[in-house]
């Protein structure tokens, strides 16, 4: 087996104040993954216009492989408006070419040598990808692999069945915590009793511990994953261990990409045999750089990736 670490779905230019930049979270985790020292493959689609050859361009520089599909349907952009303190909104356009990843015999073979994989829901909102990425799923070997269902929710871009799915055919989740209040009441989870939530605050993990170990046990995850912004982050594992972070203090330029550095490098890290509160704390630490940075897909300075080693 190849151990590619996979990030399977969109592919797409991010259209900031500043410019357009090269974004997609799937893209994005391949990214990291492969800046760490790993074997990152990017898997989505193109259009035959000239923001996919440019999406060429500005990948050919980057340590990562990228599997592109070229098809009949526009590159995938998304205007990006940030807020004061650097959170990003997002308006993004359907029927483009990651909407339309075909199957096809070399991203089977792909997924044949695939380690590990992460992928979201937005890809998934039309049937082409959709079956595209269950298909990979089924089809990565069974044991020994991690299969990142990164929820990444976006506008009215899911549903049920596709979260169900998903889930089923997962190993971890990874949501925010806005994100788990919204899965509660659509997987019927129980509500999440909370002070904090009726007040706008946010939450901490006793208020949703009961929501996040139902869904350890109804999906049969091996870990929930649960980011809290500035208020840190969370990894409930099936086995009972539980993880904390905080998040560190740092001039934010930007949050875009910052969540899916910290896939790709929690991922990365234990690939590479870190225990789960190292690999924590690593996704932390990369994280909090990326939003330091302008754009999702910065370099990595060498003493984080030292971590690593």
């Amino acid at each position: 087996m190849k151990d590619y670490i996979v990030g399977l779905g969109e592919i797409l230019f991010d259209c900031l104040p500043e410019g357009k930049k090269l974004g997609g979270a799937p893209a994005n985790f391949a990214y990291h993954v492969s800046q760490l020292g790993l074997n990152g493959v990017a898997v989505s689609a193109i259009g035959k216009d000239e923001d996919g050859a440019q999406i060429r361009r500005e990948l050919a520089p980057r340590n990562m492989i990228a599997h592109l599909e070229e098809v009949d349907f526009p590159t995938g952009t998304v205007q990006v408006t940030l807020s004061g303190n650097g959170i990003p909104q997002y308006d993004i356009c359907l029927g483009v070419a990651y909407d339309n990843i075909p199957w096809t015999p070399a991203i089977e073979e792909i997924a044949k040598n695939t380690r590990a994989v992460c992928f979201g829901s937005l890809a998934q909102r039309t049937a082409v990808t959709r079956e595209t990425v269950q298909k990979f799923l089924d089809t990565m070997p069974k044991l020994g692999t991690i299969k990142v269902f990164d929820i990444n929710l976006r506008q009215n871009w899911y549903s049920r069945e596709v979260i169900e799915e998903s889930l089923l055919r997962s190993s971890v989740l990874k949501l925010n915590d806005e994100e788990i209040v919204t899965i509660s009441s659509l997987l019927e989870l129980g509500d999440i009793k909370s002070e904090a939530l009726v007040k706008g605050e946010a939450l901490q993990l006793t208020d949703f511990e009961d929501q996040c170990h139902e869904l350890i046990r109804r999906y049969d995850l091996d870990m929930v994953i649960l980011t809290c912004g500035v208020h840190g982050s969370y990894v409930i594992c099936q086995n009972g261990e539980v993880s904390f972070q905080n998040t560190p203090a740092v001039k934010v330029a930007d949050t875009v990409g910052a969540g899916d550095s910290f896939t790709g490098s929690f991922c990365a890290a234990v690939l590479a045999g870190k225990s789960i509160s190292e690999a924590h704390a690593i996704g932390v630490d990369v994280s909090a750089f990326v939003c330091t940075q302008h754009g999702a897909m910065p370099d990595i300075p060498e003493e984080l990736k030292a971590r690593l080693r």
